[in-house]
């Protein structure tokens, strides 16, 4: 069995994936229709053309005209299971799934849809297939911190549902820091804490996270690499970074994937996991991630196998779980060796 063939059958863990990026043409067109709703672009193959973003705030822009055709428990319920479908076939035993749901209560849809719904789809992915699904919500980090907290109070229904909070949204120009006292309201809530830092803001923003937000987990992280003290400390302290590169690469982060810094991350010591962020709009789910990684940054069978096992290390799976994920991990990789 050949490097891809193992990287195509690995059981697999995603940590950071955006249920709403997961929102392919056909599915915005079929949930329009359903819902009444007119949209800017003919037809599935005419959005899917709009798919090409300078920036972050462009794709940012292009997202939230998706996010408008969701309205109803239904819909955020039919949305999740798609991406779980999709995930199931490409052996993803384990996904800690972000969702914005200020990017629905800001157009009137009732809080209590986005959960439940959610929640729903978490409930039959692992009913039907085996697969944990961890929801994380998201703090939209553009708007103003006190709407993160109105958001957490009005979220409190739920929290015991969740297993943690992360900061996502336009980077440039909103540093980590304005939402410490919300990050520090939800660890109070007995929530874990991961946030997006270091993709187009600095590498201070990485530190920052780490140091006003406590996160266990940094989300990108990958401009680390510009700061060499920064990668020590990532390294030393076993701090996961949940890299998404064919994002990075469609979003102008890196020119090329063959300039991505995970490799070079990766070889220094840090915990580097692989997964696909908003894979609807950046062309590939998590196994073509790890593909076309493998292939641009010439990583060896060991390097993969080390990225996939780091990501089921890095999860906020329960202990027992968590051990037996990783025995099966080791299983197929100790077999696909012998195949």
């Amino acid at each position: 069995m050949d490097l891809d063939d193992r990287i195509r059958l690995m059981p697999k863990a995603e940590l950071h994936l955006h249920l709403e990026g997961t929102l392919e043409p056909d599915l915005v067109f079929a949930l329009a229709a359903r819902n009444g709703v007119r949209l800017p672009y003919a037809s599935p193959e005419a959005l899917r053309a709009a798919y090409d973003f300078a920036n972050l705030q462009e794709f940012l822009d292009l997202y939230y005209i998706g996010c408008g055709v969701l309205r109803t428990e239904r819909d955020f319920f039919d949305l999740a299971m798609a991406y779980v479908e999709r995930a199931a076939r490409e052996n993803v035993r384990h996904a800690e799934v972000f969702f914005d749901p200020q990017a629905h209560t800001a157009r009137d849809i009732p809080i209590a849809a986005v959960f439940e719904g959610f929640l729903a789809a978490a409930r039959e992915a692992e009913t039907r297939h085996g697969l944990t699904v961890g929801l994380i919500m998201c703090f939209l980090r553009h708007l103003d911190a006190a709407e993160g907290m109105t958001l957490l109070e009005e979220a409190e229904p739920w929290l015991d549902k969740l297993i943690g909070v992360g900061l996502d949204s336009s980077e440039r120009g909103h540093p980590p820091l304005k939402y410490k006292a919300v990050f520090d309201a939800a660890r109070t809530r007995g929530l874990r804490a991961v946030a997006h830092a270091g993709e187009e803001g600095p590498p201070d923003y990485v530190w920052s996270v780490l140091r006003d937000l406590a996160v266990e987990r940094i989300d990108h992280g990958v401009r680390a690499i510009e700061d060499m003290s920064l990668v020590a400390h990532l390294a030393e302290r076993g701090v996961p970074l949940t890299v998404c590169p064919l994002s990075n690469v469609k979003l102008k982060v890196f020119k090329r994937l063959e300039d991505h810094s995970l490799a070079k991350l990766l070889r220094a010591g840090v915990k580097v996991t692989l997964n696909s962020d908003d894979p609807s709009y950046f062309g590939g789910y998590i196994t073509d991630n790890i593909l076309a990684s493998r292939r641009a940054l010439a990583l060896g069978d060991d390097e993969v196998r080390v990225l996939g096992r780091n990501a089921f290390e890095a999860s906020f799976l329960p202990p027992a779980r968590k051990a037996a994920l990783l025995r099966d991990y080791d299983d197929f990789w100790n077999g696909a060796r012998g195949a």
